[in-house]
């Protein structure tokens, strides 16, 4: 087993097409199909299945696909810390964040950032606020970004941004006349779409209505979603109500698609996380101190702190 097959596996896995896998990796389809079934092959187990025109992995292919990511992982962080010894900050900087900040808050950081230190490769994955504390936990990523509350000892988190968020229906929907005045009438009188469990959105949002004397297991939630595109599509097309930030809500409400709810609902952070047992590569350590955060000690070139 080779780390170039492990890529290609976790980049077809990632994409769910081999194709667009090869692609990504600048390698021709042959060469993608040919590694992935060579594991299969040389293992005995089948890691994908066809399902109609594209593929899934097999119950063995998920279960795989966390040690090849643990592995890259650790292979990306032996390597940075080899190019570090000269002082110099280059290599890969890997980040998982939440679909809000992945999509509205941090790419203008990032972009900065790889002008700043252009020999930094920057890896984003993107998932919701359990996934992305469960990969820093593992150290699958070195850094994470969520808004929703993380409760574990090996996890840290620094407050870094805020944001609002909005209840938010359709122009059609009777609350865009006449809304409930109180979080018991919202969870009472509304239907509700949101996103998965385990979302920094859902969980800050749940909490508010807690804390404003209503039961968010009350709520009718008629249709959960992965992406907070697909929830503001359907309550555009009128489907209920739903709280999400103010940056994903703005260009329904700006082109009249989307009908701004007058309910208060607190401003949430964005939070940086990371391992507390990790030191930081001197990457990491950029990006923080960029986000003008507290400065860290960089992890000792010869290995021999302790901290």
């Amino acid at each position: 087993m080779t780390f170039d097959q492990l890529r290609i596996f976790v980049a077809v896995a990632e994409r769910q097409h081999v194709t667009r896998a090869a692609e990504a990796l600048h390698m021709t389809q042959s060469a993608a199909s040919a590694a992935v079934a060579a594991l299969e092959a040389h293992y005995g187990v089948r890691l994908f299945e066809r399902v109609g025109r594209g593929i899934e992995l097999t119950e063995a292919g998920q279960i795989f696909l966390e040690e090849a990511r643990a592995v890259l992982a650790r292979a990306d962080a032996a390597e940075l810390a080899l190019t570090e010894l000269g002082g110099l900050v280059r290599g890969t900087l890997s980040i998982m964040a939440s679909q809000t900040i992945a999509s509205y808050w941090l790419p203008r950081h990032l972009v900065d950032f790889r002008r700043a230190h252009p020999g930094v490769a920057l890896r984003l994955a993107v998932g919701n606020t359990a996934q992305v504390a469960a990969a820093v936990k593992e150290g699958t990523v070195e850094l994470g970004f969520v808004e929703g509350a993380v409760e574990d000892p090996l996890v840290r988190s620094e407050d870094v941004a805020s944001d609002q968020l909005v209840v938010v229906v359709g122009p059609d929907h009777p609350w865009a006349g006449a809304a409930p005045a109180t979080a018991a009438g919202l969870v009472a009188e509304g239907e509700w779409v949101l996103r998965e469990p385990g979302s920094g959105t859902r969980s800050v949002f749940e909490e508010a209505l807690r804390e404003a004397g209503a039961d968010p297991l009350a709520l009718r939630v008629v249709l959960e979603l992965p992406s907070n595109e697909a929830v503001r599509a359907a309550v555009e097309a009128g489907m209920g109500a739903t709280a999400t930030s103010a940056s994903v809500a703005a260009p329904g409400i700006e082109a009249g698609l989307l009908h701004h709810v007058p309910f208060a609902l607190p401003q949430r952070a964005f939070r940086l996380l990371r391992h507390v047992e990790r030191r930081g590569s001197r990457a990491a350590l950029a990006l923080r101190e960029q986000l003008a955060l507290p400065r860290l000690r960089p992890r000792p070139a010869d290995g021999s702190g302790r901290g």
